[in-house]
C-alpha cells in the first residue's frame, strides 16, 4: 500500500452537532475535526454515543442540528463490531472482501482487475493463504484482518472502526494495534471506538472522551486522568503510571454515591 497523501485541510469537520433517536438525545453540541493522518480513539461507556458519532462521520445518519463538512470526494470505509456479523453466511474470505467493491457486481462476474486487487490487499494484511476459507473458520485476529482488507479495497483516506478489539484475547489485540499503527504510518487516518482503556486506548496517540458531549480530547496522559474518567464513566477511577503509560484502576465506588465536599 503506497503512502496516502491528502489535500490540505481537515478530512471531516463537525460543528455544533446534536443527534438522537426519536426524542432521545444521544450526542449534544459536538465539535470535532478529523485531520489527515490522525489516529484517534473515542472512549466512553455503552450508550455514550460512540457508535453514533462514527455513523455521523461516515454519513449514514444525519445530524438533527449542526453541520458536518467532508473533503470533496473523501473516501471513507467502516469496520463494524465483529459481534454484529453473521459468521454462518456462506461466503469465503475473498468473496467477502470482494463484496465491498464499488461496482457492486455479483461475485462470480468479478473482473480480473478486481480479483487482483483482492489478492493484493489480502497479501498486504498477511492473509492471502486464507482467501478460499469460509469466514466462520477464521480466528479473531484473522476475522478483523479480513474486515480491514474489505475496508481497504475501497482505497479510503479515513478508516472508521467500531470496537475493533472487543471480545478478543491479548495477543489478537496487540496484533490489531500493530496492524493499525502500520496503516496509519502509511498515511491512513483512523478513528476507532473502544471501551478498553488499558489495553487499547493507552496505546493510541490521541483520545476523545465522550459522554454525549466531548469531555476531553488530547494525548492519553491528558485524557486518562481521574477527573475526565469520572465525568465520562460516572465512577471514580484511579490512574497509575507504569512504564510511562497510564493504567486505570476502577475503585468500584459509583461517583453518585461518594460524599460531595463542602
Amino acid at each position: 500500500m503506497n503512502r496516502l497523501v491528502s489535500p490540505p485541510g481537515p478530512l471531516v469537520t463537525v460543528t455544533g452537532v446534536s443527534f438522537g433517536y426519536d426524542r432521545t438525545p444521544v450526542l449534544l453540541d459536538i465539535d470535532y475535526t478529523v485531520e489527515p493522518g490522525e489516529f484517534t480513539g473515542i472512549v466512553g461507556p455503552s450508550g455514550s454515543g460512540k457508535t453514533s458519532l462514527l455513523k455521523l462521520l461516515l454519513g449514514t445518519v444525519r445530524p438533527q442540528r449542526g453541520q458536518i463538512q467532508r473533503q470533496p470526494g473523501l473516501a471513507v470505509s467502516y469496520v463494524p463490531q465483529l459481534e454484529t456479523v453473521n459468521w454462518s453466511f456462506p461466503v469465503t474470505v475473498a468473496e467477502c472482501v470482494l463484496m465491498s467493491r464499488s461496482t457492486r457486481r455479483l461475485v462470480p462476474w468479478a473482473t480480473a482487475a478486481e480479483k487482483a486487487d483482492v489478492t493484493a490487499v489480502l497479501e498486504r494484511l498477511g492473509i492471502a493463504e486464507l482467501a478460499g476459507r469460509h469466514i466462520r473458520e477464521l480466528s479473531g485476529g484473522q476475522q478483523q484482518r479480513m474486515f480491514i482488507a474489505r475496508a481497504l479495497l475501497r482505497r479510503p483516506r479515513l478508516l472508521l472502526m467500531d470496537e475493533p478489539t472487543s471480545g478478543v484475547d491479548i495477543g489478537t489485540r496487540h496484533e490489531v494495534l500493530h496492524l493499525l499503527d502500520d496503516l496509519n504510518r502509511e498515511g491512513l487516518a483512523i478513528v476507532l471506538t473502544t471501551h478498553d482503556l488499558n489495553g487499547m486506548a493507552a496505546h493510541l496517540p490521541h483520545l476523545v472522551a465522550l459522554q454525549r458531549r466531548i469531555i476531553a480530547a488530547g494525548a492519553p496522559r491528558e485524557v486518562i486522568v481521574p477527573e475526565v474518567l469520572e465525568q465520562t464513566f460516572g465512577a471514580r477511577m484511579d490512574v497509575l503510571q507504569h512504564l510511562g503509560m497510564p493504567v486505570v484502576v476502577d475503585s468500584g465506588e459509583p461517583a453518585q454515591l461518594r460524599p460531595v465536599a463542602g
